[in-house]
């Protein structure tokens, strides 16, 4: 009941047509958002709502944020099959579309949807009638954006008469797989970097320091999942090390899984009898720290 409710206060907010089997893009900012330089769709940062197997519902709910290097979005193995793994074992899910530098943004664009997508999936739940927890699940540069989102949040605007922007960002908990975290030239994906800071900043070194997300970890970060393979070439394996050593140096819980074999851009890697166990190392986690009912 509470996902058909959730499902129409956000249909209300955005004038969108309930289609189950393809979900609406919902506009993180219905009237326009911040910055924006154009109206087509890469121009308008949104979510679809994929809500949990109507038998099997936990009051967890995810954002999912795709990789691409910011210069895409992999919406298939990194978005769509990411809702559908969640909403099978209870949980809603909501897959983000999020600015890209390859179409002219750069940051702070991609913190701000990532940040307002948090506010908006927690008001249409609260409005749903949902209090459940909301974390954040990201892939490569994705994983880069969830790491912002776990590590840049910021505090709600009372005074702002949007009501979404006095909504808490902090996720409750973060999940990244072979995320971007640095932006150093030794272990950085050049590309991820390129499109989220611009070709004229990219010798910016205060921008370089503010977004290599290990630096930005305190006590206040949430609890993180990470998972990586040390045969990927196109992000090091350092990247995920990096952070899981300064959620260390922090005492935040956490947990990471580092397979020897493995390309980059494996998603849940069904296909490979080794890789393909990492998800069941999540839904472990996950059951462990309550946000899941049982691993399946």
């Amino acid at each position: 009941m509470k996902n058909l409710i959730c499902a129409a206060f956000v249909l209300f907010l955005t004038g969108g047509v309930a289609d189950a089997q393809s979900p609406q893009w919902q506009p993180l900012w219905p009237s326009g958002a911040p910055s924006a330089l154009g109206t087509a769709d890469h121009d308008v940062p949104a979510v679809q709502f994929w809500p949990a197997k109507a038998e099997a519902v936990s009051e967890t709910a995810v954002l999912v944020c795709p990789g691409g290097g910011y210069g895409g979005l992999a919406m298939g193995h990194e978005g769509i099959e990411i809702a559908e793994w969640l909403n099978a074992r209870g949980l809603d899910a909501w897959v983000l579309r999020y600015r890209l530098g390859s179409k002219g943004y750069h940051h702070p664009i991609q913190k701000n949807d990532v940040l307002r997508a948090m506010r908006f999936v927690r008001h249409a739940r609260e409005r749903g009638g949902a209090k459940g927890p909301v974390g954040v699940w990201g892939f490569s540069a994705g994983g880069h954006l969830a790491s912002t989102a776990a590590t840049h949040f910021d505090s709600p605007d009372l005074n702002k008469d949007d009501v979404i922007d006095s909504v808490p960002s902090r996720p409750d908990f973060a999940v990244l797989c072979y995320p971007v975290i640095t932006m150093t030239d030794d272990f950085t994906h050049g590309g991820s970097k390129r499109n989220l800071l611009g070709k004229d900043r990219l010798k910016n070194s205060e921008l370089i320091e503010l977004l290599s997300n290990q630096n930005a970890v305190s006590a206040n970060t949430p609890p993180t999942f990470l998972f990586h393979t040390t045969a990927d070439q196109a992000v090091p394996v350092e990247n995920a090390v990096l952070f899981f050593s300064a959620l260390q140096r922090h005492k935040v819980t956490s947990e990471m899984h580092i397979y020897q074999k493995g390309r980059h851009g494996v998603g849940l890697a069904s296909a490979d009898p080794v890789l393909s166990s990492w998800p069941e190392r999540l839904a472990d986690w996950m059951t462990t720290n309550g946000w899941m009912q049982k691993a399946m």
